[in-house]
């Protein structure tokens, strides 16, 4: 079979504050996209920060079940790097290309790619690929252009990383009186700047898109090309990424090209960033590797089934410090359950900004954490209201117990036995922290303290 080309395009930072699903800034090149692919309105990732979230996307898999149960750059890794889906597709044929960010591994040589460019500037010493320094949109869209222009003979897959729209954000003064509303921030003259940056990252982040998009379709490659667009999960601001709420876990998922799908169809199954990898080995024809724990979305995108879940699960092990929980979320209900005795907040783990200044200065530290949370996502879409401790809802809490516990036994979860061992050589703040800027710990002296 003639088998597309697939461009897989990832931001970071993003969550669902696209224009495409429903947040206020001008975004015409995903405008675009979504009127010619289909669009799912809610769709989540794995885990809400960023290498155990690109785990899942890249893997087909639960962090706890590839390892990557904290950040790459702090030192940790997938237990094995040729279950990424770079190695499956060269298998089959495609020429494989990174371009941009990859945030899986210090090295990024063992993801397997074919070719690389744009990965930044490492320091002296170091393999290409092993810092946050990050390029811009400016240089990710010039190497993909010239990729585009000299094509490889064969299929390709490019794995496409936006830094955009991760922190820090480009200047930007708050002249919409809109720009803080489809993420709830308190109003202030800093958090509406903090918001005005991040609406000028996300025009950054289009702008990027949209030129890619013209020189695919300038080289004659669109229509043979496999267009796909997600982020990595929440955008970053306190009580968004790494939170198991719906800011922290929503991410976009838009799918267009070749493959008999309807144009402009939007679709508000419930879908995981799993089933991507088992997605395109459908679509391909290719057998499904057998560590794979997503769905295929074939059925939803030629309109031949309802839903694929009934609920889906995500996680939080590290980020900058150890936070250990789990979510199960339903149609309906959402059940968070935190699997520490520190109640509470984990202050490291929001990264830095004016918005998270003005939680700290309005009581936040203070805050006690409940161990377990349950929402009812119909009549309370912000999960603002705690019904855990509701008599009217105890059988609800149960059987979302029960279903948390299933699965964490089905997928043979080490948080079961207790806490889960920080990586070998790892770096990681100490709980206590404020900023994630603070002194790490190595991942020895992190587990002595921890005894």
């Amino acid at each position: 079979m003639n088998r597309p080309n697939i461009l897989l395009i990832h931001s970071h930072d993003t969550g669902r504050c696209i224009e495409p699903l429903g947040h206020h800034v001008r975004m015409p090149a995903l405008m675009q996209l979504a009127q010619e692919g289909v669009n799912f309105r809610t769709a989540f990732c794995v885990a809400p920060m960023c290498s155990p979230a690109r785990a899942g996307l890249m893997t087909g898999q639960m962090p706890h079940s590839c390892g990557m149960t904290g950040l790459a750059h702090r030192g940790f890794a997938l237990n094995d790097y040729r279950q990424h889906l770079c190695y499956t597709l060269k298998a089959y044929g495609y020429f494989t290309a990174l371009v941009g960010v990859q945030h899986l591994a210090r090295d990024v040589r063992v993801l397997g790619y074919d070719q690389l460019a744009a990965l930044g500037t490492p320091p002296p010493g170091h393999p290409p690929g092993t810092v946050l320094d990050a390029p811009r949109a400016e240089a990710v869209v010039q190497s993909a252009c010239e990729f585009f222009r000299s094509p490889p003979e064969q299929p390709f897959f490019m794995s496409l990383g936006f830094f955009e729209t991760h922190r820090p954000f480009p200047h930007a003064e708050p002249v919409d009186r809109l720009c803080h509303a489809a993420v709830p921030m308190a109003a202030s003259p800093d958090t509406r700047r903090d918001m005005a940056g991040f609406h000028a990252s996300l025009e950054v982040l289009d702008g990027g898109i949209g030129d890619v998009l013209d020189c695919l379709a300038a080289a004659g490659l669109r229509d043979d090309t496999l267009v796909i667009f997600t982020s990595d999960h929440g955008p970053p601001f306190p009580g968004m990424k790494c939170t198991l709420s719906d800011l922290g876990l929503g991410v976009p998922l838009i799918i267009g090209g070749p493959g008999g799908f309807d144009a402009g169809l939007e679709v508000d199954a419930l879908v995981s960033h799993l089933d991507l990898f088992p997605t395109l080995c459908d679509l391909l024809g290719i057998p499904f590797p057998d560590w794979l724990q997503g769905k295929s979305l074939l059925p939803l995108l030629r309109r031949k089934g309802g839903g694929l879940y009934e609920a889906l699960f995500a996680e939080i092990n590290y980020h900058a410090a150890w936070e250990p929980q789990r979510s199960l979320r339903s149609e309906r209900w959402k059940y968070i359950r935190r699997f520490d005795t520190r109640r509470e907040p984990v202050l490291c783990n929001v990264e830095d900004s004016p918005s998270k200044s003005l939680w700290m200065e309005s009581g936040w530290p203070a805050l006690e954490l409940a161990e377990e949370r349950l929402h009812d996502l119909l009549l309370d879409r912000a999960e603002r209201v705690n019904l855990a401790s509701d008599p009217a809802h105890a059988a609800v809490l149960a059987d979302m117990r029960r279903g948390l516990e299933r699965w964490m036994l089905a997928s043979d979860d080490p948080l079961l036995s207790g806490r889960i061992p920080a990586a070998p050589g790892s770096l990681l703040n100490d709980t206590d922290s404020i900023s994630p800027g603070e002194a790490l710990l190595t991942a020895a002296e992190w587990e002595q303290g921890h005894d």
